[in-house]
């Protein structure tokens, strides 16, 4: 299992599809470069040559800091005077903080890239980026780097992580919402924030036990099915390629969660190949790089998975083939080795089997 854009498009409901998040030759910290970041705060944040010489250079180069935001912007947080920037500035400077502190926030949490407010230099194209499937590959990347020795922070729009694992496992964690409002709040918005912030290693392990112990039965495989638009599940979902946010490009492989998808899983052709992988044991050296054509991206309603791959025919034999394939490739449970089993004891293959939309 896994997030998929369908994951993102239903629950935070914004756009999959669209233009790459993405700004070329961005990331190198030169004199030059420093320079036009001062231009970029000047012209789109509308604040004076001083304020933006300062804040780029307490920054020490292509961010600001999220202080500086706050205290430019906000008058509850203590701002410098009551003169503001025209309303674009303004907006601007908003969705900059919003953007760096949900979809693309970092471990840092203190600065934000003049990357992103680049991309928000006409806000009439803001909408037309693929924010949702930018937000995937940059969560893909550090769930990645946070499987690594000693680390113990992640990054990225844990909100979203938060509500896959809601939607798909019945854990007991959620905290339902009252007040929800179908197809008015986004779905994500269906539980309430939990109060503690660290839970101890008591709980975590019973966590694990009892993910450990689910069977495929009690997992709910598609949690939309009833939301899904006409019946359909969002075309993208089934794109297979690389979702990208700035240098970030992560492998997207919707033929190995079929199941999601209210279909029969069967066995996936081998993963995405990547440039270039440094996956050693600590973080600090955890590298991959994999290849991102901007045209598949453009076209990619020519890049969906093919239709015969996604049948719900031949369920039982489709789904046996695949156990066979996954022994020996996939991780076993953490607490328990055992195989669900009938009362007389054989395989239970009746539990390997999808929901049907």
């Amino acid at each position: 299992m896994s997030i998929s854009l369908e994951d993102v498009s239903m629950l935070l409901k914004i756009p999959v599809t669209g233009k790459v998040v993405a700004v070329e030759n961005f990331a190198r910290h030169t004199d030059e470069s420093r320079s036009d970041a001062i231009k970029l705060v000047l012209k789109l944040l509308g604040v004076s040559i001083e304020d933006a010489e300062e804040e780029v250079n307490i920054s020490k180069g292509l961010t600001v800091r999220k202080c500086w935001l706050k205290s430019r912007w906000c008058p509850k947080a203590g701002a410098r005077n009551t003169t503001y920037p025209p309303v674009e500035c303004t907006a601007r400077a908003y969705l900059l903080y919003l953007l760096s502190c949900t979809l693309f926030a970092d471990k840092n949490g203190s600065r934000v890239s003049l990357a992103l407010l680049k991309l928000l230099k006409d806000l009439d194209d803001v909408g037309k980026y693929a924010w949702g499937a930018a937000a995937l590959a940059y969560l893909y990347r550090h769930l990645g780097s946070a499987t690594r020795l000693q680390v113990s922070q992640i990054a990225g729009y844990l909100t979203l992580l938060e509500g896959w694992v809601y939607e798909h496992f019945k854990l007991g964690l959620a905290i339902p919402n009252a007040k929800y409002m179908d197809y008015v709040q986004h779905r994500v918005c269906i539980w309430v924030q939990r109060d503690e912030t660290v839970m101890n290693q008591d709980k975590v392990g019973s966590i694990r036990r009892t993910l450990d112990g689910l069977r495929p039965s009690e997992v709910t495989w598609d949690p939309y099915v009833n939301h899904w638009e006409n019946g359909v599940v969002h075309a993208m979902a089934f794109y297979g390629g690389t979702p990208k946010y700035m240098d970030v490009v992560e492998p997207y492989h919707p033929e190995r969660i079929l199941r999601q998808f209210g279909h029969v899983q069967s066995i996936p052709d081998p993963p995405y190949r990547p440039l270039e992988a440094h996956r050693g044991p600590y973080a600090l050296k955890y590298s991959v790089k994999y290849g991102f054509q901007t045209d598949n991206w453009e076209r990619w309603r020519n890049h969906l998975l093919a239709p015969e791959l996604c049948t719900l025919e031949s369920a039982r034999q489709m789904a046996s083939d695949v156990v066979n394939f996954l022994s020996g490739r996939s991780f076993g449970p953490t607490t328990s080795t055992t195989t669900p089993t009938t009362a007389t004891g054989a395989t239970d293959t009746s539990l390997l089997l999808p929901k049907r939309p």
